[in-house]
């Protein structure tokens, strides 16, 4: 599965009737919600890496990427936007690019 098609299906999702989805379901909770869930997640995938269980992490990792796209969807930011800002950046320097902020 892409990101993309992983965004389209959470989109496709929002306002689906939170019984048949979980998606559906983290979406009617709010933003407030998708992000706490999606810092557990991102917590947990931190813990893996750091035991150095690369299995744990795989599923941990997949967690995460899933739990942020959900989380912008909860704030109407999109996959594209996310991949636009990264356009942006590319060829600056990271360091030069914080110091900009």
């Amino acid at each position: 599965m892409s990101l993309e098609r992983l965004a389209a299906t959470i989109a496709a999702r929002k306002g689906a009737d939170p019984e048949s989805s979980w998606t559906a379901k983290l979406l009617a909770k709010g933003p407030e919600k998708c992000a706490e869930k999606f810092g557990e997640e991102a917590v947990e995938a931190i813990i893996e890496a750091v035991r150095g269980d690369r299995a744990r992490l795989t599923c941990e990792a997949a967690d995460v990427l899933y739990h942020l796209l959900v989380m912008l969807a909860a704030r109407d930011v999109t996959l594209d936007d996310v991949l636009a800002e990264l356009a942006r950046r590319e060829g600056t320097s990271g360091l030069d690019e914080k110091a900009g902020r």
